[in-house]
Formats: structure tokens, sequence, C-alpha cells
């Protein structure tokens, strides 16, 4: 349930009692975040500091808005790789007005989404899908990062195919620059097994830093061997100022109206999934619509200083958690620690060795892999294995918003399959005084006799069609009803009727008849507006009752009746 305006104010209240574990929460975030966004810019091909810039502007924002009170709104790996491959075709000089066009796009389609109160709709995307394309982005992004761990740069544009080459070019990597960032990705996997762990990123790229300013020395006469290893200040210089006013182009608004969705849509399934697994402090969780607005309106806001798209981080929610947050301003004082990171230390973060930038990303990458999920939907069954496979290969082949609708189609496919499978119907068998006994649907129904039979599942599109084939056959019937159990069924589709018109004209071809029992009134009102009512017969369509049975019981001594038995059949 979304916060009224009067519980959003009470709740954005601070409490002096929560502020200190806040701010601390807030700081640590900041430390430990500003390297790692500056590394998602780097995916996304611009200036790192819009990767600072997006933290600035899109934690405290979103945090203010957003449904969940902890939900860390910033930079995601998964978010920077899709943008990246979407403007990999806007010339370099264009680019930030082209980020800033898709940022805007996305926060309009978030912020639509929770208008229209859409969360519903992530039911349909399969976790089999979405385990598949993340994995694949987390293999994207080791794969990315190579050429900048080693100094080799391919001339490929795909990912795999840049790793491949790297591999037959061994002998052309820099020496120097893999030094480095293999030191770096060995120091932050032993600090991320030490207490030190929470602040393992900060620590192994300031040590990294130091390592290459000290090398550099000209009084150590190793300079020249060093000057191969690139620095953030090759790349861009971070003003130490705050950002400046970047408004979207009109020219890229509607070509990158499909590229803004599968961003968006990647950003919302993230973030649902961070909300749902981290409650409010008062234990209830937040409403997924509410932080579809959120994330929408942090992106708005980011779009306007040319930040990178942002969304529900699970790595920042879970930072900020363990470092003590209260409430929800320890994402508010996030994005302030921030701005006192770039304020204060701008000419120390130009002089971080871009290739432990990258060991940081390769790391995170590997974090992001769900080995254990993909086994589980490995072992679950085949057709969810086969999406998720499928959904991983067209990531790593194929232009990410591509992969994203084709996911979305596999999602699908799996609800109709599944719904279609999930058909079941089951005989019960009357007896005299004592409760039904549950049989296997017989293949041919008995004649003279009264057969009831339960129905389970689906009753729309394929799910009727194995319906149909799973009804007993009434080729060799005389004399016979069969009821037909449809409580709580609230509502049939029209696949479903003409599986009953033609088993009816079945079942009177043979002197029989059919009953539908447990009926909903919209049930009813369905068979009423399309004639099946007439065709089946209003004496032979019993509604629900609150008592569970007694609509079953009317139906058996109608059918009693109707066979002219004295006793009801077994």
């Amino acid at each position: 349930m979304q916060l009224s305006f009067r519980s959003r104010i009470r709740d954005l209240t601070p409490q002096r009692s929560n502020l200190k574990s806040d701010f601390v929460a807030g700081l640590t975030f900041a430390i430990v975040s500003v390297p790692q966004a500056m590394a998602h810019a780097l995916l996304t091909a611009v200036n790192p500091v819009l990767g600072i810039y997006t933290l600035i502007v899109a934690v405290p924002v979103a945090a203010i808005f957003t449904s969940s009170v902890f939900m860390n709104v910033s930079t995601t790996a998964a978010l920077s790789v899709v943008a990246g491959d979407e403007l990999a075709a806007v010339p370099p000089a264009s680019r930030i007005a082209a980020l800033s066009s898709l940022v805007v796009l996305v926060g309009l389609f978030q912020i639509a989404a929770g208008l229209l109160r859409l969360g519903f709709v992530l039911r349909f995307v399969s976790d089999a899908v979405m385990t598949g394309f993340l994995n694949g982005v987390a293999v994207l992004i080791v794969l990315g990062q190579l050429g900048a761990l080693t100094g080799y740069q391919s001339p490929f544009s795909n990912n795999v195919a840049r790793a491949l080459d790297l591999f037959l070019r061994l002998g052309q990597i820099d020496l120097a620059t893999t030094l480095i960032g293999g030191l770096t990705m060995a120091l932050i996997v032993v600090l991320l097994r030490t207490h030190f762990r929470k602040f393992a990123f900060v620590l192994a790229i300031a040590l990294a830093t130091l390592l290459l300013a000290v090398l550099s020395l000209p009084t150590l006469g190793l300079g020249a061997k060093w000057h191969t290893v690139k620095i953030v200040r090759d790349i861009a210089g971070i003003p130490n100022d705050l950002p400046q006013l970047t408004l979207p182009t009109p020219d890229y608004l509607v070509p990158l109206l499909l590229p803004a969705l599968s961003v968006a849509i990647i950003g919302l399934v993230q973030g649902a999934g961070v909300g749902q697994a981290y409650p409010n402090p008062d234990g209830k969780y937040p409403d997924v619509s509410g932080d579809f607005l959120g994330q929408g309106v942090g992106n708005i806001a980011t779009s306007l200083v040319g930040g990178l798209p942002a969304g529900g981080s699970i790595s920042g929610t879970v930072l900020v958690i363990g470092a003590g947050a209260r409430s929800r301003w320890t994402n508010i004082f996030g994005g302030f620690c921030v701005v006192l990171v770039v304020l204060l230390a701008a000419p120390l973060a130009e002089l971080v060795p871009m290739p432990a930038l990258a060991a940081l990303l390769i790391v995170a990458g590997y974090q992001g892999l769900r080995t254990q999920q993909a086994q589980m939907i490995w072992n679950t069954s085949r057709i969810s294995a086969a999406a998720m496979v499928l959904t991983f290969l067209a990531t790593l082949f194929m232009p990410l918003h591509y992969a994203v609708f084709l996911g979305v189609v596999f999602s699908l496919l799996l609800y109709v399959i599944g719904q279609a499978n999930q058909i079941k119907i089951v005989h019960l068998a009357l007896v005299p005084g004592g409760f039904p006994e549950e049989r296997p649907a017989p293949p041919a129904l008995p004649s003279d006799r009264f057969t009831v039979l339960h129905i389970s599942g689906s009753l729309f599109f394929a799910a009727a069609k194995t319906l149909e084939k799973t009804l007993p056959s009434a080729d060799d019937t005389r004399n016979a009803v069969v009821a037909l159990i449809l409580r709580g069924q609230p509502e049939v589709g029209s696949t479903f009727l003409n599986v009953l018109s033609r088993y009816v004209e079945a079942l009177r071809a043979h002197d029989s008849k059919l009953m539908l029992v447990g009926v909903d009134p919209a049930v009813r009102d369905q068979l009423a507006r399309t004639g099946m009512l007439q065709k089946i017969g209003e004496e032979n369509v019993f509604l629900a009752t609150p008592q569970i049975g007694a609509a079953m019981n009317t139906a058996a001594a109608a059918a009693q009746e109707w066979l002219g038995q004295s006793t009801a059949p077994k």
C-alpha cells in the first residue's frame, strides 16, 4: 500500500535517535560507492564523473519517493551495461546529451508504471528468464573489462568476441597494466574475507592508487615502465564542484524510446527484487508500484545532470542496511556525503588506475552471478531450464534491449505452457453416508451412472484444449449424467465454452447430459450471455453455495431422479 501524504511527511521527519546511525551508514555508502559509480560510468562509455553525479542526485531524491524505506536507488552494473550498449552508436561528442534523453525516458516510463499500479505485471516475468538475463549481464561485465585489465584493446564490438581475441593475443597485453589490475583483484578478494569486507573495494582501490603513484616517482627510476598504466585523469578530469544542468536533446527522444523501455523494465525488475527482500521498519513489505514511482522520479532528476540510469541496487541496499541504516535518511545522507567526497577528494580520485576499476567491476560481475539459482532452475524443469539458457545466450550475443524483450516473450510462453499443463480432472466417487473418494478420471463414461468430475487449473486457451482431451469419452455411453465441478473458477474463456458445447452435443447424441456444479454467479452470467446456459439447460447449472458440497448434493439428487435410480451411484 502506498504511503499517504501525511504518512510520507511523518516518514521523512528525522528522528534524533536515528541520525547518527543513518549518517554513518550514508558515509559508508559514499566512500564505497564512489569508485563503483565511476566504474559503472565506464560501462556506459561516458565520463566517470557522471557516475558520481548519479549518486549525488538519484540516491537522495529517490529515497524521498520510494515506498521502500531502505531501498538504495543508484548506479547498477546491469543498467550501465544496457545503457552503454544502447548508446554505442552515438558519437562521443553527443553521448552525454543522448544519455540524458535516455534517462529521462526511463524515468517517465517508470513513473507511468507506478501511477498505473503496474507492479503486478512483474509476476509474469519468470525467475528463469530473469536469472538467465542477469547471469548473462554478469558475464558481459567480466568479459567487457578484460581489455582495461590487461591493456589490450580488441577491435571487436561484442564482448565475447573481444575476450576470445584477447586469449589469442596474450603476447600483446601490457604487463604493468595487468599487474596493477591483478593485484587490485587479489586485494579485493582477500579483504572481502576479513573484518574490512565492507570497505574492501575502496581499500583495494586506494592501495592500488598509492602503489602506482610510488612506482611512478622519478626518484625510483621506474616511471618509464609504469607510464602505460592509464588513470582516471587520462580519460577525463573530475571537477571539484557540483553537477551542471544538462537538458535532454529532443532529437534523441524518439529513437531511444524502445531502448529506454528495456532499461526501465530491467530497473523495475531489479528494484522489485530489492523491495520484496527487505521489509520496512514496521515489518511490512513496500508497495512495488510505489517503488516504481520513486525510481522514476530519481531518474528524471538524474537526467538533468547527465547522470546514468539508476535503479534499485541490491549491493547498495545490503551495504546501507549492514552499515546500520535506521530510516530513509541513510540514503539522503549518502547523497550529501558523496558531495563532500567530490569537493574534498576530486584530485585523488583522478589518480585511480583504470585497471583497478576494471578489477573492481570483474569482482562485482562475479558476485552478480546467480549460480545457485541457476542450478535450482536447471533441476526444476526442462522448460524453465531452456528459457534460462536461451535468455542467457541472447544476452551474450544480441543487443540487450532485444534480449530483454525476448526474455519477456519467454516468460509469457512459460506462463501459457505452465497453465496448459496444470489442468487436472479427478473423479469424485460418491459414497452413501460418507465423504466422496478421489479416483482417477475414467477414460469413458459409464452408462446409467452419475459421474462427478472435479476440474482444477486454468480454463483458458491451451488448458481448455488439454481439458477436452482429458474428459471421459461418451462414444459408448448411454443414459449417463456427468457433473463438472467448477467451484473456485471465477471466470472461463471462450475456448472452454466451445469445449463445453461440443461435450454437451456428444452427450446428447448418446442420451446423456451434462451438469455444471458450484458455478460462480459471474460464470453463470457468461453462460447466459453466450447462449451456453440455454444449451446446457438452466436446470442443469447449480450455483456455488457457502456450504461446501451442498450444490453437489442437490445435483446428485436431480441426477438420481433423471436416471430413475433409488440409491446414489458409486
